[in-house]
């Protein structure tokens, strides 16, 4: 089938890389543009240009979809199928309209739960024990077009939302090829979404990191691991801040919310109800590290307490 592939994160690459694998043809990939990273802000391109480019597929990186030149662009290339897979800009309804096939979008999660930009992060927060993929045919709202194949998978009691990211990634490239042999045998059965049971996931600031101790040690758990990698929990201890990359929860209830009750070899913290054991933690300026490995060159006192 002849295709136009949108997306940009590392997310979207594992899709990329399969439309290639079945042999379809990818007419172009449309992409967001070229941002500076790093220290030196150097100009970097995005995760899904540099397979499209090592696999000789013109790469296309308007400001945005709007421009009725763009429009005129895609009409040239004539795609069949339009696959949307976390390109980061709305598609208007010219371009919805475009192919004879439409365009479908790859989500991840269940819709109509997690509409947005954020979703396997927020199931995360939120403490979902499953979550999953949705292939959808896109219409001019948010995530809200009819669901074409869903495929469910467990989350593990400490996955962090960039685990279940590289997972949901796979996942997401197994249903949009098995949404397109069905598209094309004619056998898709889209099936309306219940507005009512959705929820939104809007996008991770770092106004969401700071821990606060006297909540439970299961919601302080989801936070850890829901903002890992990125933008990643935080804490402070006698002035300093610390980002919180990994925690465990174990049994006990001793102890006030923010206090150290086990400094001996592990860093066991109270919460509001129950025991979290930061795993690994990261001072300012320095690598991320194992919390014994931290507290072999430095002193958190048992009775002090975290913030």
């Amino acid at each position: 089938m002849n295709i136009v592939f949108m997306g940009t994160p590392e997310f979207s690459v594992a899709c990329l890389q399969r439309l290639i694998d079945d042999g379809h043809n990818v007419l172009g990939v449309y992409t967001q543009p070229d941002k500076p990273c790093g220290r030196g802000h150097n100009l970097t391109p995005p995760p899904v240009k540099v397979l499209a480019q090592s696999n000789n597929i013109p790469v296309f990186q308007p400001v945005t979809l709007k421009d009725e030149a763009v429009v005129e662009e895609l009409r040239r290339i004539d795609p069949q199928l339009i696959i949307v897979v976390a390109y980061g800009k709305i598609l208007p309804q010219s371009v919805i309209d475009l192919p004879e096939y439409g365009c479908i979008n790859i989500h991840a999660s269940l819709l109509p739960r997690y509409r947005g930009a954020a979703p396997i992060q927020w199931c995360v927060l939120n403490g979902e024990k499953t979550t999953g993929i949705t292939s959808m045919q896109m219409d001019a709202g948010l995530d809200t077009g009819d669901m074409l194949i869903k495929r469910e998978i467990e989350i593990g009691e400490n996955e962090t939302s960039g685990e279940l990211h590289d997972r949901l990634s796979l996942l997401g490239a197994e249903v949009m090829s098995d949404t397109i042999k069905q598209l094309e045998a004619g056998t898709l059965s889209p099936q309306k979404q219940d507005d009512s049971a959705s929820n939104y996931a809007p996008m991770l600031t770092k106004a969401l990191c700071p821990i606060d101790w006297n909540d439970t040690a299961r919601n302080i758990h989801n936070k850890v691991r829901g903002l890992s990698p990125w933008p990643v929990a935080t804490t402070s201890y006698n002035g300093k801040n610390f980002k919180i990359h990994a925690t465990e929860i174990i049994s006990g209830h001793e102890g006030k919310p923010g206090e150290v009750v086990d400094n001996k070899g592990r860093l066991v913290v109270a919460c509001g109800d129950g025991l979290l054991e930061i795993k690994i933690l990261q001072a300012e300026g320095k690598k991320a590290m194992p919390a014994k490995d931290f507290l072999a060159g430095n002193k958190i006192e048992t009775g002090s307490f975290l913030s």
